[in-house]
């Protein structure tokens, strides 16, 4: 059996276990120094003047809209190819998510589709990284300059990933990370981050991670309660120091994904458009979807489908009206994510390569028939 995902600690097994103990060791759970010591780093990981941890990446969404001024009769644009996880963090702060369409090719949403879909309500614009690959952010950069947009950046499937050589995150206000364990960066549980280069945005979030206390003992704003946490903040940083390696071996795996798949008629490898590309995940696009995850499993190789629904067709979104998007739903019948992950070992590779030319063999025979 080829597993999609490993999440059991591996080389690292030892320092995590350290890094552990010596958070329970110090008996200091929140808002302490190994906290402080990963959002540091993690803010010069990624290029950022500041990096503010909290509880999981949707709250990272929340409050970077919170501290941008976007609230209620706010309209976001974002895309309709990604965890639901995006638009209800927009509706959290009880603004609305509109869907722009993505682009066919890149997956990510299609600046022409938000410059189309730009209303007097329009406040931000939320572009979602997915799969490790950015989207197009000097296209739907311009269109948040031209119409005064904020523009904050889902990089929750893109840790470290640039675009044009620009760090994701980059771009914008404001940005989200998730470090849910299956991500690039994973913990040991739930764990978010937002970053930006505005001092302003930042010391906001801070407040807003935390109650909106300005001390102990005073509340200045309506805040949330979501902190990462100190032993979760020490996983990360030790985590963080084998990220780029990491990404590394992702990338070799996605090479020798895409050579053994070049010419496979059963299915199509969307294409890396910018070197920076991180690989969360690898996707593949195939006309009998269905057909060819039972085929895998029966030559016991896992896969999982990211993601079958659009978030507009979801039903938590039914009273938003959200706007239908063609090419979405057409990606959500046909992805397939296939497995991959750093200590995947490369004849694994090989192994679902000669699956899925099997099922594309098999394929092409039935319809000769």
């Amino acid at each position: 059996m080829i597993p999609f995902l490993q999440l059991t600690p591996g080389a690292d097994r030892a320092a995590i276990a350290a890094a552990i103990a010596r958070v329970i060791d110090r008996g200091w759970f929140i808002l302490g120094p190994e906290l402080d010591s990963f959002e540091k780093a993690f803010a010069a990981a990624t290029g950022a003047s500041h990096a503010i941890g909290v509880g999981n990446g949707t709250d990272a969404l929340a409050i970077a809209l919170r501290a941008a001024g976007i609230g209620a009769g706010d309209e976001v644009i974002t895309s309709p190819l990604s965890a639901a996880y995006t638009a209800l963090a927009i509706m959290m702060v009880d603004a609305r998510p509109v869907f722009a369409d993505i682009d066919p090719i890149r997956l990510t949403v299609d600046p022409r589709a938000v410059a189309a879909v730009v209303s007097p309500r329009t406040t931000a614009i939320i572009p979602v990284h997915l799969y490790g690959q950015a989207a197009d952010m000097d296209g739907i950069a311009a269109v948040a300059t031209r119409h005064g947009l904020a523009l904050i950046e889902d990089c929750c499937q893109a840790h470290l990933a640039t675009c044009g050589g620009r760090p994701v995150g980059s771009f914008g206000l404001a940005a989200a990370y998730s470090f849910y364990p299956t991500k690039n960066l994973g913990a040991l549980g739930d764990g978010g981050a937002l970053t930006t280069n505005d001092d302003r945005v930042a010391a906001q979030a801070r407040r807003l991670r935390n109650g909106g206390q300005t001390d102990r003992s005073r509340h200045a704003e309506f805040g949330v309660n979501s902190r990462l946490d100190e032993l979760q903040a020490a996983v990360l940083a030790e985590r963080l120091r084998g990220l780029a390696e990491a990404t590394r071996l992702r990338r070799a795996l996605a090479v020798r994904y895409r050579a053994g798949l070049e010419g496979v008629e059963a299915v199509t490898v969307p294409p890396e458009l910018d070197a920076g590309h991180v690989y969360h995940l690898f996707p593949v696009l195939a006309k009998t979807r269905d057909a060819l995850q039972v085929h895998l499993k029966q030559q016991g190789v896992e896969t999982l489908v990211h993601y079958p629904l659009p978030i507009p067709r979801q039903p938590a979104l039914a009273t938003e009206a959200p706007r239908q998007c063609p090419i979405a739903d057409d990606a959500c019948n046909r992805v397939l994510s296939l497995p991959l992950y750093p200590s995947l070992d490369p004849s694994a590779i090989d192994q679902v390569v000669a699956a899925i030319r099997s099922f594309s063999m098999a394929s092409a025979s039935l319809r000769g028939c």
